[in-house]
């Protein structure tokens, strides 16, 4: 069993290899020297955990509630103030 130490370039190419340009693990592992348990390890750390995923997807969810709820407030003055005119309107007839 090899330890050898490698760059975090060496590393960071070696995962870009996998993860943009879609090639498979074990064909860049191979190619590289390097075993496909350790580059499996090094893709797992670059990678964003599903906990992450799930804090960012709630975050961006929550921001989006945020807004909608500020537009629906928006359009509720709106209308309140469409009402007024309406009966202003319909009471004073020119």
């Amino acid at each position: 069993m090899s330890h050898t130490r490698y760059t975090p370039e060496f590393k960071d190419e070696a995962v870009r290899q996998v993860v943009d340009r879609g090639h498979p693990v074990s064909e860049v592992a191979e190619r590289l020297g390097v075993s496909a348990h350790s580059l499996y390890n090094w893709i797992k750390a670059v990678k964003p955990g599903k906990s992450e995923l799930l804090k960012q997807e709630l975050n961006e969810a929550k921001s989006e509630v945020l807004k909608l709820r500020a537009e629906l407030r928006r359009t509720e003055e709106e209308r309140d103030i469409l009402k007024k005119a309406a009966r202003y309107f319909a009471r004073n007839p020119e």
